[in-house]
């Protein structure tokens, strides 16, 4: 009852005042630190999901049991560059791929009806044309939007393809680092959690508004980042549309540009 009470006294405390829910500047400021830090302009966001193990909840059957055949639930995270979380959804269930946990949280449906707040299109960097949406960040397992890229298929990929997931994973591999802190300073996170379900809940989120917390304030190690004990939900073949098909070939193109181009793209490929 003392961890219960605790990490919910924590979550609705610490969640107003270090992950609330951005407002338009708040979008283009975390985008100026993706361009800045990771060279990708018009990123809003670096998301993924992973896998926190419990013990079987009591009469839950399989909905639990993941593809790696252990129990667990998904936290489902948006992060910035900065490492923090900027949206988390904490649940559902270990059986669920990464699309359909994004499709049911409250963030997946909030980007499907363009409730985000998200600033307006703009010209990328050193560009007159075209205005371009901006975007989130994910891997494979995330179905291709307007406001959601993945990365092309691996398969017989040209030049120009393999430098945009190249350039995709720079921004996007920020959520694994995120991950790793997170699992890395609170502990618990590496074995099983012997608690009830809605206790366990609340201690991911708890751990989760302590992350940004202590982020803010004391930064990080980055070698703590780099592994962890996290699993990714079971990535599932999901299309995607074909407006979000056109972005990513601009944005394909543009990496490609003078303006878009880092110099050591090709060799990093």
């Amino acid at each position: 009852m003392v961890v219960r009470e605790t990490c919910l006294a924590i979550w609705d405390v610490l969640h107003p005042a270090v992950m609330a829910q951005p407002q338009k500047e708040d979008w283009l400021q975390i985008a100026d630190i993706f361009f800045q830090s990771c060279n990708f302009p018009n990123c809003v966001g670096a998301i993924d999901g992973k896998h926190i193990r419990v013990k079987k909840p009591i009469r839950s059957g399989s909905q639990f049991f993941n593809y790696k055949k252990y129990f667990s639930f998904v936290l489902f995270a948006v992060c910035d560059a900065n490492y923090c979380f900027r949206y988390i959804d904490v649940g559902s269930y270990g059986s669920s791929s990464d699309s359909a946990v994004l499709g049911h949280s409250a963030f997946g449906q909030m980007l499907n009806n363009n409730e985000l707040d998200l600033p307006g299109n703009t010209t990328l960097p050193g560009t007159t044309y075209p205005a371009m949406p901006f975007v989130f960040v994910g891997d494979e397992a995330f179905a291709l939007g307007e406001h959601l890229m993945r990365p092309y298929s691996s398969r017989g990929l040209s030049i120009a393809r393999r430098v945009f997931n190249y350039r995709l994973t720079r921004a996007r591999r920020v959520v694994e680092c995120v991950f790793g802190i997170l699992a890395n300073k609170w502990r618990f996170l590496h074995s099983p959690i012997h608690l009830k379900l809605e206790t366990a809940i609340s201690a991911v989120k708890a751990a989760c508004v302590l992350h940004n917390f202590v982020r803010v304030r004391d930064g990080f190690n980055f070698e703590d980042s780099l592994s962890h004990s996290l699993e990714s939900p079971n990535p599932s073949g999901v299309r995607g549309t074909r407006h979000g098909a056109a972005v990513r070939d601009h944005f394909t193109a543009y990496f490609l540009s003078p303006h878009g181009a880092l110099p050591w793209q090709l060799e990093a490929i």
